[in-house]
């Protein structure tokens, strides 16, 4: 067990309270570490991974059953969720704080009881880091996967800048293991001890089995191929990348040929990607930070 915060952690504060600190905790700059490896193009492709990894945990998924409209509107979630991501690194100081502030008003109401009937609030600190933890390790896992790697000299330096990004989102110090490694000891135990099966992720993997349309007006006879290759390849990622011990937990087989079949598709994205300069692999990134800039907060 890690010595990182459970749920019997006094209550989230009130955000008025909590948000006084943001504006103290710097933003990621361009150059730095952060800034270069988080918005890697390859993370696109682990999306539907960290969803699964983050509504597994109990307070998540009640929250997202009970509040989000991910099942009426998946598309547009993801849009958003991405505006939201990509400001707070690469918006800048102001806008990154404008956001998290912003994050920290909408969670403050989401509260209620599971199906279990386990009481849950949005801001409960363990839940907001583990969302937070997903995201750390996310870009990690897209570079081993379909890169290689993050370059173990800039682990840490990558760590730390990810430490205050978790700070602006309102994160306390002693929620945020010391350094990469610690980190992967509580991700480790998370992953064994707290994730499990519950509705939402049962939603989750329902909508990448049958993704809906982007367009509503979008023809079915032109949409139908294209979403049962993003269905094919979605699932293939996501449950190919899960710790098998998840995996298991959650129901979801994997075979030898599945796993040869991951290999290969990896095999492709790090061709095609190899053949993008660098700085162009975050243009994504960059373009929805400039979008984000002017949305109303």
């Amino acid at each position: 067990m890690t010595g990182i915060s459970r749920p019997s952690d006094p209550p989230a504060r009130p955000p008025a309270e909590r948000v006084e600190n943001i504006a103290r905790i710097r933003a990621p700059r361009r150059g730095e570490v952060v800034w270069r490896r988080f918005g890697d193009i390859r993370g696109t492709l682990m999306a539907p991974h960290l969803l699964l990894l983050q509504v597994a945990h109990p307070v998540v998924g009640a929250g997202v059953a009970d509040h989000s409209n991910f099942r009426a509107e998946p598309w547009p979630r993801l849009i958003r969720t991405l505006l939201s991501l990509t400001t707070v690194v690469y918006g800048g100081q102001e806008a990154a704080t404008a956001e998290a502030r912003r994050l920290l008003r909408m969670h403050a109401g989401m509260k209620g009881t599971d199906a279990t009937g386990r009481p849950y609030r949005a801001l409960d600190p363990e839940a907001y880091h583990w969302v937070h933890a997903t995201l750390v390790k996310g870009p990690v896992d897209a570079l081993t996967v379909f890169g290689k790697g993050m370059p173990a000299d800039e682990l840490e330096e990558y760590y730390r800048g990810m430490r205050d990004v978790g700070r602006v989102w309102g994160l306390k110090e002693r929620h945020l293991p010391p350094d990469w490694p610690s980190f992967l000891a509580y991700y480790d135990d998370m992953v064994a001890h707290r994730l499990e099966y519950n509705a939402s992720v049962r939603d989750v993997l329902a909508e990448l089995a049958h993704p809906a349309k982007p367009f509503r007006r979008l023809p079915d006879p032109l949409w139908n191929p294209v979403a049962r290759l993003v269905a094919h390849y979605a699932l293939l990622v996501t449950v190919g990348t899960l710790p098998p011990v998840l995996r298991e937990r959650l129901h979801l087989s994997w075979s030898p040929r599945q796993e040869r079949a991951l290999r290969r598709f990896a095999r492709a994205v790090r061709v095609v990607t190899a053949l993008v300069p660098p700085p162009l692999r975050l243009t994504l990134a960059l373009v929805l930070a400039r979008r984000a800039a002017g949305r109303p907060t």
